[in-house]
């Protein structure tokens, strides 16, 4: 079904199209969905958002008057239109809602400028494209009809039920939440209406929670009628190097998590080296002339870990084609990263493999070549006796490659400790994971972590490599972590003493903060404070120079096709290169540096029609999207997890460390789970106790009793909500 933002994306602006093409675009044929159309193309005429010519056709006008925005709303009712280009928000009344619901996207139109600290106001006048299709709600009886309640409280609508959905009332033993399709949404003086399509009863253990959270984040991993055009890769010019060693690093248990790639080292005489990545060759695999290809990756860009599965975004049999398996001969596409003695890159070129697997290293085996002693650790290590040499090279190489990353300005943030052991495929890191504007220590526990450093590299040369070829790419941009305000750090959250020097600026950088933070709870609080304050970085599709100048860092990846959309449309580039690109004679364009011999465009414009539907900004609009929703789903699948283990230790006590304080409360960590809970201030009965925010304490009037972060207090559970993935705490020994 098409959208507003559907119509809009396809009436490109400067450009006239005839009413019968647009309906072949947005794939309409049917007369009841042409109907639909010409309201929603009359309606954009009234607002002045496209025009209609004599001749049936239409182009976008340059409209300055709405604004592109997202709608954010708050439980309490306050509603805000996040503008994409971080401009100003934008304060929405309810009544000038119009209908628009949270995380709805909107064309709006400022009504009073902001002026001093107030914002600007506005009203909406067009919802582009409906981020709720589906709801998670309650079936309750309101004034004798029955109505599905949507227990997302940013949701300011309740919508109306057939009476054969009454079956479905909410019953609090049950916890029977309901998915309901809305079929109306609400306009005018006219109720949304809908229909239940499933139960989910949470009170039976976990068989729902995945299908609970995903819905809960707009996440709906429906099988497609699409299906990619899966062909053998025809290039026959492939460098064999299947006598070679190559290693995959791995932590992921599961047998259908994202496929990683192999790691060679050649080492010569004089000390130097060559690294070579080898990446699944999976964007040859795929017939992108295929009509529907860009169809199959609509709301279906990332591979997503669910609690005993992994949902891939690629079909099963393109994945298992490409998969490295010890000992087989595959297809892949290389890096060969040329190091100095010192492990400095020095030079670097792209090829086209044939490559085999010669060995998984595992957790165990890492933590058994560093301890060495037992008779134990010998046994699992004596498989890879023959490769040892090899394989302590490739963790040096990226125990170096991280010091040089350290020391340019990026900064490691441990993850918190797992207990839960169904959630350890959730808690292993993610390789080419540049959301975060951080990385993961090296950790034995997860080899997964050891490639991260070389995939960095390797990642950042496609981004030059791409950029001095005018190849489009979609790339992560991020900056030195000193952004953040250390001194509100400090102030709020009495991390540190008052033992350290400041610049002469009056300010102190993160990394001195971190080396005066030696109390292991408090490095806690500030790995936490960080986490949640951190920005999270965007994939962009433009490149110009005043991105270049401004971030330190740009990668674009292409090392994890299978993990997720950006480094499959990366890798086609790649391929692309290898397919279509013009050969120069004396010039290896797959070379460092080859492009400064190169004084003509590489690839002719049909050659690039492909590349250009893959990298369209509205696709990427799309990916960022739904990359938002499934970080806070992984968010909040542990969060849920945690208070089902928490909802079995109701009425236990526990000692508990203060991680922030608020006005209404304490946030508590449970070490146990490391999951936090709230101790609400109307428990605290021994006193009257007042909020300082200066300070960032609660203080009791009469006893002068306080509570700071970092304490750690005596509390217990005493209930957990599910659905709103809560923990309610009560201080005991009140004295």
């Amino acid at each position: 079904m098409f959208s507003t933002s559907h119509i809009i994306d396809n009436i490109k602006k400067d450009e006239i199209i005839e009413y019968k093409k647009l309906c072949k675009l947005l794939k309409i044929s049917k007369k009841i969905d042409k109907d639909k159309l010409n309201i929603a193309l009359d309606a954009l005429e009234k607002l002045e958002i496209i025009r209609k010519n004599d001749k049936n056709q239409y182009e976008n006008i340059k409209d300055e008057n709405h604004i592109s925005a997202k709608i954010r709303c708050s439980s309490k009712g306050y509603c805000f239109a996040v503008r994409e280009n971080s401009n100003e928000d934008i304060y929405i009344k309810e009544n000038l809602l119009n209908y628009a619901w949270n995380g709805d996207k909107v064309l709006v139109r400022i009504i009073k400028e902001g002026i001093r600290r107030r914002s600007p106001e506005g009203v909406v006048d067009c919802v582009l494209e409906r981020e709720n299709k589906i709801l998670l709600a309650k079936v309750e009886i309101v004034n004798d009809k029955i109505y599905a309640i949507p227990i997302d409280d940013r949701i300011l609508a309740k919508i109306i039920l057939p009476n054969k959905d009454k079956k479905y009332l909410y019953n609090f033993e049950k916890k029977n939440i309901v998915k309901v399709e809305i079929d109306i949404f609400p306009i005018a003086q006219e109720e949304g209406k809908g229909h239940v399509i499933k139960e989910l009863k949470l009170s039976n253990g976990n068989d729902n929670d995945d299908a609970f959270v995903l819905s809960k984040n707009n996440i709906y991993l429906n099988e497609r009628d699409e299906y990619l055009e899966i062909i053998e890769p025809e290039m026959k010019q492939r460098l064999d190097l299947t006598s070679e060693n190559s290693f995959m690093f791995k932590s992921w248990k599961n047998n259908d998590s994202p496929l990683l790639p192999l790691f060679q080292i050649n080492i010569n005489k004089d000390k130097t080296s060559n690294l070579w990545i080898h990446v699944n060759s999976i964007a040859e695999r795929i017939n992108f002339n295929n009509k529907n290809v860009i169809e199959y990756f609509n709301e279906n860009y990332e591979s997503i870990p669910l609690t005993s599965h992994w949902h891939n975004y690629l079909e099963k049999r393109l994945i298992n084609n490409a998969e490295f398996k010890i000992g087989e001969k595959n297809k892949a596409i290389s890096l060969c990263i040329s190091l100095s003695k010192e492990k400095e890159i020095i030079d670097w070129s792209f090829h086209l493999t044939n490559v085999k697997c010669s060995a998984v290293i595992e957790n165990k085996y890492l933590e058994a070549l560093n301890k060495r002693k037992s008779k134990l650790t010998k046994k699992i290590l004596q498989p890879y006796e023959n490769y040892e040499e090899q394989i302590k090279f490739i963790i040096n190489t990226a125990k170096e490659f991280r010091k040089n990353q350290l020391k340019k300005g990026k900064y490691e943030i441990p993850k918190e400790i797992n207990k839960i052991k169904k959630l350890d495929e959730f808690y292993f890191h993610t390789p080419c994971e540049y959301s975060n504007d951080y990385f993961e220590p090296l950790n034995t526990l997860d080899p997964q972590t050891y490639i991260s450093p070389i995939l960095f590299e390797a990642d950042s040369i496609w981004y030059k490599h791409s950029k001095n070829y005018n190849l489009k790419n979609i790339s992560f941009f991020s900056d030195n972590l000193d952004y953040l305000n250390v001194n509100e750090i400090i102030k709020h959250s009495q991390l540190i003493g008052n033992n350290f020097e400041l610049d002469e600026e009056g300010n102190i950088t993160l990394e001195s903060l971190f080396k005066h933070c030696k109390d292991e709870f408090k490095k806690r609080i500030l790995n936490k404070y960080l986490i949640n304050n951190l920005k999270t970085n965007k994939a962009i599709g433009s490149q110009s120079q005043e991105l270049d100048n401004k971030y330190l860092f740009a990668n674009s990846p292409w090392t994890l096709p299978t993990k997720d959309f950006v480094n499959l449309a990366n890798q086609y580039n790649i391929y692309l290169m290898f397919n279509k690109a013009k050969r120069f004679k004396h010039i290896n364009i797959f070379k460092k540096d080859s492009w400064e011999k190169v004084n003509s465009k590489i690839f002719n414009t049909s050659s690039l029609k492909i590349s250009n539907a893959l990298f369209d900004s509205s696709i990427l609009e799309k990916y960022n999207t739904f990359k938002s929703k499934s970080n806070t789903y992984i968010s909040n699948i542990i969060s849920l997890k945690k208070i089902r283990e928490a909802e079995k230790l109701i009425g236990e006590e526990f000692k508990g460390l203060i991680i922030t304080v608020q006005s209404y409360g304490l946030f508590v960590e449970l070490p146990e789970l490391f999951i936090e809970g709230l101790v609400h201030v109307s428990t605290l009965n021994d006193d009257w106790y007042e909020y300082r925010s200066r300070q960032n304490l609660l203080i009791g009037r009469k006893s002068k009793n306080t509570f700071r972060v970092g304490d750690l207090i005596d509390i217990k559970i005493i209930k957990v909500d599910i659905l709103k993935y809560q923990i309610d705490l009560e201080l005991i020994n009140q004295s």
